[in-house]
């Protein structure tokens, strides 16, 4: 499985998509804000030849969900995400144009993603983890073959996601890393949703929040 990652609009979040020899795709958390961003995305699906198959959303803030709209228009697939963050998905209208996104364009998911399902595209399988305390409904995605995990804000280098957003909880969002994140092996590499790629071995060791 190879993943290729973008830094999108002004929250600097990491978009990416995952593909295989098959080279079939998922996008997971787009969040192309304008016209260059979704080409740059665009492009490298043209060029390395992808057919997506999947929409996916780790969570649903707007940071993360500016480009579901122009991915599910452009290539036909529906939205896939955990039913506890409909409501925060649904929000985003509502302050959207306070956060300079005026033109904003809502997509609704057509299915819901549970923990311990497989999604699977090619011959890859990710197992899709329930991580709640940054939002109420978050997911995680990991491919057990290649020790990858898709995190969303979970965790990052050093740090671990905001909880003071509506639907946030500091208890929760500890307890979703060391009981969910952190009984993986420690050599897995985990890509969030801003910022560099870390280890689970690194933040268990360094993580001045979960030291």
């Amino acid at each position: 499985m190879q993943i290729k990652s973008f830094t999108f609009n002004p929250f600097s979040e990491n978009t990416y998509v995952l593909y295989d020899a098959t080279k079939e795709c998922v996008v997971i958390d787009p969040g192309c804000s304008n016209a260059q961003e979704e080409k740059q995305l665009k492009d490298f699906i043209q060029t390395e030849g992808l057919k997506v198959v999947r929409l996916l959303n780790t969570h649903c803030h707007i940071d993360h969900v500016l480009g579901n709209k122009f991915v599910a228009d452009t290539y036909g697939v529906p939205l896939e995400i955990h039913e506890d963050d409909l409501s925060v998905l649904r929000a985003v209208p509502t302050y959207s144009a306070a956060y300079g996104f005026p033109m904003y364009a809502e997509q609704l998911p057509e299915k819901f993603l549970k923990e311990g399902e497989a999604v699977t595209f090619g011959d890859t399988e990710l197992d899709v983890i329930f991580a709640p305390g940054h939002a109420p409904g978050h997911v995680v995605f990991y491919h057990e073959a290649s020790k990858n995990l898709i995190g969303g804000d979970v965790l990052f280098q050093r740090s671990i996601g905001r909880t003071d957003l509506p639907g946030g909880n500091y208890e929760t969002l500890i307890q979703s890393i060391k009981t969910k994140l952190f009984t993986l092996p420690d050599d897995v590499t985990v890509h969030p949703g801003h910022g560099p790629s870390t280890t689970i071995g690194e933040e268990k060791r360094h993580n001045p929040f979960l030291t």
